[in-house]
């Protein structure tokens, strides 16, 4: 291998362990979002409807504001094992990568350098305690008199939430 091919390569492996720290710090990230919604149901049905969909997923009612028609559920976000170990894996590639160069640039600490792969569960663990929380969802529910859409849903949740709550339950994004 030629000298200059060796920096050059060092330099990318420590770039993809950067952007790869970056990713598993962002496995835990909260995605909460602000969606406004439009529904062609009366306020009491559509009310009836998200109950029976966020009961269905295991949230709660933890705060109900009749007078605001707002109501605030709360579930428990349980950590994906799938993700944990996809996690695990993409680490100790990395950290091979990484192990690799560092042997072939100082090849007298290389048993120092193979140890670099027993760090790579910690990105598991990590993923694992911070992915496991409790998540609140908050809906505000309108009315639009005289309007082909007769309620508008202001909500507050996880964007993987949002997504699934306008797939199952056919609501529109207002304008």
């Amino acid at each position: 291998m030629s000298t200059s091919v060796i920096p050059s390569t060092f330099f990318l492996t420590i770039l993809m362990t950067i952007g790869l720290v970056f990713f598993i710090r962002a496995s835990v990230k909260d995605r909460t979002q602000v969606i406004r919604l439009a529904s062609d149901q009366s306020e009491t049905s559509l009310l009836t409807q998200l109950q029976q969909y966020f009961d269905q997923r295991a949230y709660r009612v933890v705060s109900l504001d009749a007078a605001k028609n707002e109501v605030i559920f709360e579930g428990t976000v349980r950590p994906s094992l799938f993700l944990a170990g996809f996690l695990i894996l993409l680490a100790a590639t990395g950290a091979l990568c990484l192990v690799l160069m560092l042997s072939y640039l100082f090849p007298d600490q290389s048993k120092l350098w193979l140890s670099l792969l027993l760090l790579s569960p910690l990105a598991g663990v990590f993923y694992w305690r911070g992915a496991g929380r409790s998540e609140q969802v908050s809906l505000k529910i309108e009315s639009v008199p005289d309007a082909a859409t007769k309620s508008l849903i202001t909500v507050k949740a996880h964007r993987d939430e949002l997504a699934e709550l306008q797939r199952l339950l056919g609501l529109k994004t207002a304008t």
